[in-house]
């Protein structure tokens, strides 16, 4: 009897990702439970945050790139009255302002963030500025020039109101950053405000509800149960078209080389093998078409 834990690990690993930990920390730890050195995520959170962290482990490694640029799901609570340098909770308060605002003027305010809407990222960010990272920079006391990026707030939510907190359930698209979301509200107000808590609940597909804690992993890898815990690869792809590929197909899109078919969608599809094992990930050549 050969024991699951000897199997190589190939698919998704839905963690659920308590406050105070990076998620390379969460990583770290996966790496060390399961003897997987092959371990990549769909999308970090910050430390403070909780909720959905999709890592990619074994083969399934390749598909983090893809999966980094799909939409997500977020609820967070931003604090009306106060203004941080990191634009959470974790930061040093700038400023203290009182608060003075109804669900009307809210909701009003929160109009001009739904949509395709352009958003700087916070000073305390990894984005790269001439070959350093932006949060170095802001700990050096510098100013880094970040510029305006082009992001999509699909919906945008009032679900709670308690001074001086609002609670927000968000659909946006990739690079969106919660705490300039909730910096941005703040200016907008004329209050200033910070992130007091965020929680990730969808991430590639895969919601808090399907997510594992990190006892419950470390108890899975422990007692040699860990490959259970996985979802197919495939599973936060199946919006994607489907391409079947005979023997011969499969063996050379296994090794990177083109294949010519009948007919295929435009954009990335999903390539699987005779035996319907998920082996490439595929793009139309629409000028080899033409």
């Amino acid at each position: 009897v050969v024991h699951p834990s000897s199997f190589p690990m190939n698919g998704l690993l839905i963690v659920d990702k308590p406050a105070g930990p990076t998620s390379h920390d969460i990583v770290y730890k996966v790496r060390k439970w399961s003897n997987e050195r092959r371990i990549g995520h769909a999308g970090t959170l910050d430390p403070m945050a909780t909720g959905v962290l999709v890592l990619c482990m074994g083969p399934a490694t390749r598909l983090a790139e893809y999966l980094l640029n799909g939409d997500k799901r977020y609820r967070a609570v931003v604090r009306l009255g106060q203004t941080t340098d990191t634009y959470d909770a974790q930061g040093r308060i700038l400023e203290s302002r009182p608060v003075d605002c109804t669900p009307d003027q809210i909701e009003s305010a929160l109009a001009a963030f739904r949509g395709a809407i352009e958003q700087t990222p916070p000073a305390f960010s990894a984005i790269q500025v001439n070959g350093q990272r932006a949060y170095d920079l802001a700990r050096r006391g510098q100013a880094p020039d970040l510029k305006p990026r082009a992001i999509t707030i699909h919906s945008l939510t009032l679900v709670g109101w308690s001074a001086p907190d609002v609670t927000l359930e968000v659909a946006c698209s990739a690079g969106t950053y919660i705490r300039s979301l909730a910096h941005d509200l703040g200016q907008a107000l004329g209050c200033g405000a910070h992130l007091a808590a965020l929680t990730r609940t969808v991430a590639s597909g895969f919601t808090l509800e399907e997510a594992h804690s990190l006892d419950d992993i470390e108890a899975a890898f422990k007692y040699g149960l860990g490959i259970d815990l996985l979802r197919p690869a495939d599973e936060a792809l199946a919006d994607w078209p489907a391409v079947r590929l005979t023997e011969a197909q499969a063996e050379r899109g296994s090794h990177g080389n083109p294949v010519s078919l009948a007919e295929s969608a435009a954009g990335l599809g999903r390539a699987y093998d005779p035996q319907g094992r998920l082996i490439a990930i595929v793009e139309a050549d629409v000028a080899a078409r033409q």
